[in-house]
């Protein structure tokens, strides 16, 4: 496993070391000790979550606040996304910045999340099957989010607008600068 640093301080993009042949391929996507040795955290994932969306579903920006944040470690099983990872940690030297990157059923990488960011990702394939681990369990009184076009963040979630698919409830998130933290 190759662990990269973003330019935010604790998300990191993790290179799984694929074994590949004539039958197939292996990787190990998750080893609790390698995982937490080469990124230097601690974290303790106690939940799984699966989603199929299809092309321009856009998911996010969405956090958990307080007791209840979460850390996340994201990858795709199947199709392509474009990943987005937002710090609004509010004493962070990087706050609201955000990275991109795009995780794929072909280059399978993962993207390690930290507590106090906004998460969200969109489908650039026909259909994706998109997998997180979450290190604390989803608490609705502390849901919060991000709109996903907040011109302050100004993403470039590389389709068009007219081709997102955003649900009535991600449509309505405030702008980081409204949003509850």
């Amino acid at each position: 496993m190759n662990v990269l640093e973003t330019k935010l301080e604790g998300c990191f993009i993790i290179e799984p070391k694929i074994f590949e042949d004539k039958r197939g391929y292996f990787f190990e996507s998750f080893n609790e000790n390698k995982f937490n040795t080469l990124t230097g955290t601690s974290s303790k994932f106690i939940q799984d979550n699966e989603s199929f969306s299809t092309k321009g579903v856009l998911r996010g920006l969405h956090y958990q606040r307080g007791v209840h944040a979460q850390a996340k470690l994201v990858r795709v099983i199947k199709g392509k996304v474009l990943d987005v990872a937002v710090d609004v940690r509010e004493n962070s030297s990087t706050f609201g910045q955000y990275v991109t990157i795009e995780l794929s059923e072909d280059n399978k990488k993962q993207v390690y999340v930290p507590r106090g960011f906004a998460h969200g990702f969109v489908v650039l394939s026909d259909t994706a099957i998109f997998s997180y681990k979450c290190d604390n369990y989803y608490n609705k009184e502390s849901e919060g989010g991000i709109i996903y076009n907040d011109p302050t963040l100004n993403i470039d979630w590389q389709l068009p607008n007219n081709e997102l698919v955003v649900s009535e409830k991600d449509i309505i998130l405030p702008t980081l600068d409204n949003a509850e933290l």
